[in-house]
């Protein structure tokens, strides 16, 4: 009797796990999963597109806030592609759609241009898997793992590779300055851009803000930056949307004449490496270290006060 009690509750609680797995994966088709597996594959078997490990769990952090490195998402392996396999197999259908609507367009940003498509059916396959999974019933998350909080964050690390980047000669120093503050804004989910050139112009980067765009220059020079650096700045934003804003970073900062001459008003605020370094060090996000410059310089006009003088 008491085994048939047992055997009863084991055949249950298997049917209520089997019945639990079904609610909890998406609607995607084993045939669905192999033909994302082959239109977003890298290199080989198990990359995806041109990620490496860092990268593809900066992409999910930073446009979907989803920790892709969670233990959930690996037991059918630990590489990219498997990672993605199985977090597209146990989400919801809407987390599923958005992640594969991102992946796509990060595709067809590194495609060259005008080149063929090796996947030629791949635009309206793809389409049609998400207008799938954005057409059923609408659901909450599941199986969702959130992104680290920005309280997590190392900041120590940063501070570290700041303090390091000094040692580096002048040409080095320049580009992983560069590299540095992309990774940064990057850590505080900013959505930075590598550099680009426009016509005539080297814009250094640019990330979004609480809904805003800002063009980003960057220098780390053996002098403080002036008027002739800011007013040059200032022109390539005046080309620009009159939405788009600028943030300057000298790590040497700025001269009081070049910022008296350069005026009050202006369309972008100026950070020093001593502001990157304090706010690090008093686990300042930075985020809100630019925040607190923007509203500072919204009520006074003023491009630049230092980070610590706006913190209570």
């Amino acid at each position: 009797m008491l085994k048939s009690i047992r055997e009863g509750v084991r055949i249950f609680s298997s049917s209520a796990l089997h019945r639990e797995e079904q609610f909890s994966m998406s609607s995607l088709r084993s045939f669905d999963l192999s033909l994302i597996e082959q239109i977003l594959r890298g290199e080989s078997k198990g990359y995806v597109l041109d990620f490496s490990n860092r990268t593809f769990a900066d992409f999910f952090v930073r446009e979907l806030d989803i920790d892709i490195d969670a233990p959930i998402y690996a037991t059918n392996g630990t590489s990219k592609g498997k990672r993605l396999e199985c977090f597209l197999g146990k989400v919801d259908d809407g987390t599923a759609a958005r992640a594969l609507r991102a992946l796509w367009e990060h595709r067809e940003a590194i495609r060259p241009t005008n080149a063929p498509d090796p996947f030629p059916r791949a635009s309206g396959q793809f389409s049609a898997l998400i207008t799938k999974l954005e057409g059923g019933t609408v659901t909450t998350p599941v199986n969702v793992v959130g992104a680290p909080k920005v309280e997590e964050i190392e900041f120590d690390r940063f501070r570290s590779r700041l303090i390091s980047i000094r040692d580096l000669e002048p040409h080095t120093r320049g580009y992983e300055f560069e590299k540095f503050l992309k990774d940064l804004f990057n850590a505080f989910r900013l959505s930075a851009r590598e550099p680009f050139k426009n016509v005539g112009e080297q814009i250094d980067g640019s990330f979004e803000l609480e809904g805003e765009t800002y063009l980003l220059e960057a220098k780390w020079l053996n002098k403080k930056v002036g008027i002739g650096e800011l007013g040059a700045f200032h022109s390539k934003l005046d080309q620009k949307a009159s939405w788009a804003r600028g943030l300057f970073v000298s790590f040497g900062g700025f001269t009081e004449v070049g910022l008296q001459g350069f005026g009050r008003g202006r369309r972008l605020v100026c950070m020093d490496g001593r502001d990157i370094h304090e706010a690090l060090r008093l686990g300042i996000a930075i985020d809100r270290a630019i925040s607190l410059k923007v509203r500072h310089a919204a009520e006074t006009g003023d491009v630049f006060m230092p980070v610590d003088s706006l913190v209570p």
